[in-house]
This record gives structure tokens, sequence and C-alpha cells, in this order.
């Protein structure tokens, strides 16, 4: 495979390292950052989580969000 040398400044480096994840190159992250999705391909893909703990999720998600409002206020 061949390579380009490319040019980055140090802070967009710093935040490229930050979203590395472990034992993945570089490249890889690139390639996983610059995929382009669509809403559409995200359908479904909680399906298979029970009605009691999207329950429980969906009441910890409301009350983050509570908490934060009264912590911006």
């Amino acid at each position: 495979m061949t390579s380009k040398t490319i040019s980055v400044s140090e802070d967009a480096y710093e935040l490229l390292k930050k979203m590395k994840l472990t034992g993945e190159t570089f490249t890889g992250t690139i390639r996983r950052l610059a995929k382009r999705r669509r809403l559409t391909d995200c359908a479904g893909l909680w399906s298979d989580v029970p009605d009691k703990e999207m329950d429980a999720y969906r009441k910890s998600v409301g009350e983050l969000r509570q908490r934060a409002s009264v912590s911006l206020e």
C-alpha cells in the first residue's frame, strides 16, 4: 500500500490522537471518523434492548438533562 504524508496543526494532531482507539492506527482512526453515515443507518440498532431497560435508560437521560438544565441556570 502506498502512503502520503500530510501536515496538520499541533492541536489537530492532539485531537486526532485523543480520538484514536487502543490498537488503532492513525489511518484507521481517520477512516473511522471520515465515514459519512445516514440517519437510516442507525435505525433499529437498539431494537434488541428490552423495554424495561430502555425505560430505565430514558429515565436516566431525563434526570441528567434536568440536572444539566439546573446547573446552567
